[in-house]
């Protein structure tokens, strides 16, 4: 065992550095995506036997029978709040029960009244209420369609690709056929790959439904893959592929599973903005097509027929190899109420501790105290802010989590107490591997109470892993949860502090000598296999770990919690990042539609490894991947233990200058950053987001990924080509004007602007009517600047009011949701810029004030007067450079939490 894996560190830290696509199954080698692939569209067996149709208030029912096998499957629709419907497929009389997934939903969706508009032997016709909406059930063969007046949102099993492969017991019977041979190879009943072979005891299960959407040519997001935030469509190639995988140094732009599965798919087009979040688990396929060509669809109700124009429609399939079909139709119409239906059911950002939005200093791995120490010191030295230095799994004792090396690492409290006294942080990795060592005290309670993931013949499940033989715990169990957010309790975690955060690393599981690299699927989890609820471990594992840094505060405290692996609602409990990227441009480049493919489905703290994980960055790069990550919302520097240190003063004076500067621009803009967390924890809508979300109805946004916005105010297209000396921006909006933020000139919209670059250059604007609070004072840690001043930055438009935001509170407790917060609205109108308070029963104070006013755009006043809320006026001093027409108010001095305004005369 112990050979093995040396063999497989030998492999990993070997210089082949490459994704062995060998380890990793295709379509054709699942089988039942081979067999729900080879079904032909246009065949359904499936009809709607309307005659046992029940209509409530809320939730209409209606039997579907398979004219082939006569299995009856029962149909559940339901009118959601917020423009939503819900559609579930499952077994009339299933064997035994069918998973469905639990604690993903934030509660029962709340449902609105159905209505029965008319009737027929071919159909029925519903009111869906909102804006003459409606869905038409037809018959034979079952479909259904959703409209709005004339047009057709979407159609379910158009194309006759539902499938639902029924329970039944096997047959021991001799073969009698070829074909039946044929079946049983399939892989209905048992299936292998590589030296692995998976029993598959309850037989086929798939599951399988198909969409289309008129009109669409665009479709975004099920995260995870390294490929463009517009999704490709897959008929001349594998579908592709949710299921969280530990992938060794990924391949870009393919359809491969990755660390995280978020089955969320976002359709755009000029007019709307529609989703569709599928509610399964288990390894999933989804299939893109796409045409122009013209469709009818469900007779008179209709009243017209498309004809053969050239409407462009995306054809979407599912497939999921276990569980039911549980689908939430998001009906939009524009992509903030896209943002805020999936919001209501999964839940929205958690908010984060301030200093979460700051820079992060990683390595696999610093080797011990004393290198904490001077990697600490040389932040200092070097005048570079950071605010938390990371651990990864050499930091433990013989890779048992929740311990530390006694040598490397013997009193690590005296080295978190020296980071308090900087005002600084540190995470630790834990990961959901346990080392079986009867001498491990976490092992000897995980198996004493029965907690780890049972083997198919109910021992317990045992992996190979970082510390060898593993055993991996069941946190599909609402007990095991509890007992594991327990042990990071202050007299539990040996060594810890409230200053130490988590990582929850190879959560996918990783399994090294699993299939796939991940956990056999006939495992048991209690009474479900592995297969029904695979994409959901990583899940569990960080609801649990947050919870436990919660509770070790008595609640007090916000958690920080990082995982790989992840699924729909993980944002609910901290950030993720993109995995083991690598020291190249194109993943760089990647990192880009990565991130904002999971902001589009809630995920919003994302980022990647700057500087890529595997490899040795050229300096030009690393540079340019700090002036990426600098505007992105988790920041992070992170490297392999393989390769050259790099801390970022490591490279030269000259680009030492250059990691300060784009460090230290990310300071100034933590204000900023933490209006938008919170704007975020409230509402749903992505931070990093694609240029389309603020811009629909351009198409020229639509498939752009090398650029994007921070809320809707901040412009970033970072420099992600090697030897470049220019870039070419798409400014959007035609009634817009963007400012460079570090020149101040002032550009029109709907135009594409070519930037020479330098290697100091970040081109970032700021949205003409807006209004952006930063700091300038950085200091080495964001809580050293919690008392600082503010400077407004009001970039002027005259064709609109200018607007943004300032909230303040204390940065790091839940009090906030105690009404213990500032939310100030800032606005600029008619020569008047004032602070009004926007959330007048909130309490909370601030030392901080108003060090300075920067309007962009401006004319040059007579005077300048400020009013306070006291009625008290005077004078403020300014300057105005009329090249830029720039003006600067000096030192008006107001407290921040305070109503003001400032009259330009």
């Amino acid at each position: 065992m112990a050979s093995v894996l040396l063999l497989w560190l030998a492999v990993c830290l070997s210089g082949t550095w490459a994704v062995d696509k060998g380890n990793f199954k295709t379509c054709d080698q699942s089988a039942f995506c081979k067999r729900q692939r080879a079904l032909k569209p246009g065949e359904s067996p499936y009809r709607a036997l309307l005659e046992t149709m029940e209509l409530t208030n809320t939730r209409l029912t209606l039997q579907l029978i398979n004219d082939n096998n006569k299995v009856r499957l029962l149909l559940e629709l339901y009118r959601l709040q917020g423009n939503i419907t819900r559609v579930k497929i499952n077994e009339l009389k299933p064997l035994k029960p069918r998973y469905e997934v639990p604690d993903v939903l934030i509660r029962e969706p709340p449902t609105e009244p159905l209505s029965l508009l008319s009737q027929d032997e071919n159909g029925v016709v519903l009111s869906l209420g909102a804006e003459s909406q409606r869905v038409i059930v037809s018959a034979r063969p079952f479909r259904l369609d959703i409209m709005e007046g004339r047009d057709v949102l979407m159609s379910l099993n158009s194309r006759g690709l539902l499938a639902f492969e029924h329970l039944r017991m096997r047959s021991f019977e001799p073969l009698r056929s070829k074909e039946e041979e044929e079946k049983v190879e399939d892989g209905m009943w048992e299936e292998s790959f590589k030296s692995h072979a998976d029993s598959k005891p309850s037989g086929p299960s798939a599951v399988s439904l198909d969409f289309s959407l008129p009109g669409v040519e665009h479709v975004y997001g099920i995260p995870e893959h390294a490929d463009t935030l517009r999704l490709k469509t897959t008929d001349n190639g594998d579908p592709y592929r949710l299921y969280n995988l530990d992938v060794f140094q990924y391949e870009l732009y393919n359809p491969m599973a990755l660390y995280g599965a978020v089955p969320v798919m976002l359709a755009h087009n000029a007019q709307r903005t529609t989703g569709i979040f599928w509610l399964n688990a288990a390894e999933t396929w989804v299939d893109i097509s796409s045409n122009t060509a013209g469709k009818t669809v469900f007779g008179k109700m209709l009243d017209y027929v498309q004809g053969s124009s050239e409407t462009p429609q995306t054809d979407v399939r599912w497939i999921s190899e276990s569980g039911i079909i549980d689908v939430f139709i998001m009906l939009g119409p524009t992509p903030k109420d896209i943002f805020s239906q999936y919001a209501s059911l999964t839940g929205t950002q958690s908010f984060p501790p301030l200093s979460a939005l700051a820079y992060h200093q990683c390595r696999w791995n610093y080797n011990d105290q004393k290198d904490v120490q001077e990697v600490d010191a040389g932040f200092d030295e070097h005048d570079i802010p950071y605010d938390f230095i990371w651990l990864d799994i050499e930091h433990t004792d013989g890779k048992r989590y929740f311990t530390w090396d006694p040598h490397k690492f013997a009193s690590p409290k005296e080295m978190l107490q020296g980071l308090v006294e900087k005002k600084r942080k540190m995470v630790a990795i834990v990961d959901p591997h346990i080392k079986v060592d009867s001498n491990y005290k976490i092992h000897n309670e995980i198996r004493s109470k029965g907690f780890y993931i049972k083997n198919k013949d109910g021992g317990d499940y045992e992996g190979w892993c970082w510390p060898g033989s593993a055993g991996y715990p069941d946190f599909t169990r609402a007990d095991m949860r509890a007992w594991w957010a327990s042990m990071f309790a202050y007299d539990q975690y040996e060594g810890s502090m409230e200053n130490l955060y988590t990582w929850n690393d190879m959560n996918e599981p990783s399994v090294f000598n699993g299939p796939e690299v991940t956990m056999h699927k006939d495992a048991m989890h209690g009474a479900w296999e592995h297969r029904d609820v695979h994409n959901l471990y990583g899940f569990y594992v960080q609801m649990a770990t947050a919870e436990g840094l919660i509770q070790r505060s008595g609640g007090v405290e916000r958690p920080f919690v990082l995982t790989r692996a992840f699924f729909a609602g993980s944002q609910r409990y901290g950030a993720v990042w993109t995995g083991d990227n690598a020291a190249e441009w194109d993943h760089l480049k990647i990192s880009i539609p990565m991130c904002l493919s999971l902001g589009l489905v809630g995920i919003s703290f994302c980022g990647a490894d700057v500087g890529g994980f595997f490899k040795s960055p050229s300096t030009e790069l690393l540079v340019r991947w700090y002036q990426t990550g600098a505007y992105q919302p988790f920041f992070r520097a992170h490297a392999h233990l393989d390769t050259p240190r790099r801390e970022p003063w490591l490279f030269g004076p000259e680009n030492t200058a250059l990691i300060r500067e784009a460090v230290r621009q990310r300071y100034t803009l933590l204000p900023y950053w933490y209006q938008q967390f919170y704007q975020a924890h409230q509402t749903g809508e992505p931070i990093m987001r694609p240029l389309w979300v603020e811009y629909p109805q351009d198409p020229a946004t639509f498939a752009i990924d090398d650029e994007f916005l921070i809320g809707r105010d901040l412009l970033v297209h970072p420099v992600t080509e090697e030897g470049a000396r220019g870039v070419t921006a798409y400014l959007p909006g035609k009634d817009e004007l963007w400012f460079d933020v570090h020149t101040f000139q002032k550009h029109n919209g709907a135009q594409n602007l070519y930037i020479p670059v330098t290697m100091s250059s970040i081109p970032v604007f700021q949205r003409g009517g807006s209004i952006i609070p930063r700091k300038l004072r950085v200091r080495r840690s964001s809580t050293c600047m919690e008392h600082d001043p503010y400077t407004l930055y009001v970039a002027l438009n005259p064709q609109r009011t200018a607007e943004g935001e300032l909230y303040i509170d204390d940065g790091h407790t839940f009090n906030y949701e105690k009404k213990e917060f500032i939310l100030r609205k800032l606005s600029f109108t008619k020569n008047i810029l004032s602070s009004v308070n926007m959330a007048p029963d909130a309490q909370f104070s601030t030392r901080s004030w108003i060090e300075r006013i920067i309007i962009l755009g401006a004319s040059k006043p007579s005077k300048v007067t400020l009013k306070t809320a006291g009625g008290q006026e005077s004078q403020v001093e300014f300057e105005f450079d009329a090249s830029m027409s720039v003006l600067t108010l000096r030192k008006p001095g107001m407290n921040a939490g305070v109503d003001w305004s400032v009259t330009l005369q």
